[in-house]
């Protein structure tokens, strides 16, 4: 279990990036400021890799990855990205859906072989984080609105399910969330980033909660400074990825404060997108050293 107030040790770090890991470039062993990661049930992840304006999939022991979108330059051409910043896999559809948020828009790239450019779902959104729920309803984080929406596929216009009033610190509002999470029941979660918090808003609430931080910009283990990359697990713990402080944190479910993940090897620089595998494993982006890392989960 946890043996320390401050530490969470169910976590062993890989020694070594389980990909990247080789400086900033665009070699197929390299990323460039990645942002948003997604581990399908096959241990094959797909990674935005922001700068390098594609989406690389990288299967989990190889030394390389490929070009599954993008990688033409920055453009706006249906075969270009722009500073893409996250990506998920769509089963059913066998398709990549990728917030090309310099762009303003969010794009479908097919995963079947010979796929040269995307189709575009939504336009003139600036698009940052993604999840889907169990129907397929696509969720997306609009930087410039300060809110979330929910989309069913072929819907261009979205019910907003969090945020919606504008920027500020409300419980009602929110200011430039980024990355999402919804639970089996629908509840969303919003990585807050300017507000230094993590919210949860349940099924159609007036106003969110507070999860993790909101205690003002800072290091404590109260705080939270640049929220990314977020993840939930079964028993409502809160993983998050706390940028601006180079640490990933959990928040067990109606905690005040966090608990780090240990880091024994080395430190993440700017951590940004987080996913669980199948086996509760954590993959955490690497902003900084342009690489991605894997925490073990220790069975207890």
């Amino acid at each position: 279990m946890i043996h320390n107030l401050s530490v969470d040790d169910r976590w062993i770090e890989e020694k070594a990036p389980i990909a990247g890991g080789h400086g900033y470039g665009n070699a197929m062993n390299q990323f460039y400021w990645p942002h948003g990661i997604f581990v399908d049930d096959g241990q094959t992840m797909v990674i935005a890799d922001w700068y390098n304006n594609r989406v690389i999939e990288w299967k989990i022991g190889y030394r390389n990855g490929r070009v599954v979108a993008g990688g033409r330059g920055e453009g706006n051409r249906l075969d270009q990205l722009n500073r893409p910043t996250d990506v998920l896999i769509d089963k059913e559809t066998d398709s990549l859906i990728i917030c090309d948020w310099g762009n303003r828009r969010v794009v479908r790239w097919s995963r079947h072989s010979g796929a040269t450019q995307g189709e575009i779902l939504l336009d003139n959104i600036k698009c940052y984080g993604l999840a889907m729920d169990h129907q397929r309803h696509l969720y997306v984080s609009d930087t410039d609105k300060h809110e979330i929406r929910r989309y069913q596929m072929g819907d261009r216009n979205g019910t907003v399910v969090a945020g919606g009033y504008g920027r500020g610190r409300g419980l009602n509002q929110l200011n430039f969330p980024t990355f999402l999470f919804v639970d089996h029941e629908q509840a969303v979660y919003v990585s807050d980033c300017k507000n230094h918090r993590v919210m949860k808003w349940n099924q159609t609430a007036a106003e969110g909660i507070i999860v993790a931080g909101g205690q003002g910009e800072g290091w404590t283990l109260t705080q939270l400074s640049g929220p990314e990359g977020l993840v939930v697990d079964m028993s409502g713990t809160v993983y998050v990825a706390d940028r601006n402080n180079h640490r990933v944190m959990a928040w067990p479910k109606g905690a005040k404060y966090g608990l780090i993940i240990r880091l024994e090897e080395r430190h993440v620089y700017y951590p940004m997108g987080l996913s669980f595998d199948q086996y509760h494993n954590l993959y955490a982006v690497n902003y900084g050293d342009h690489c991605i890392e894997r925490f073990r989960f220790k069975s207890i």
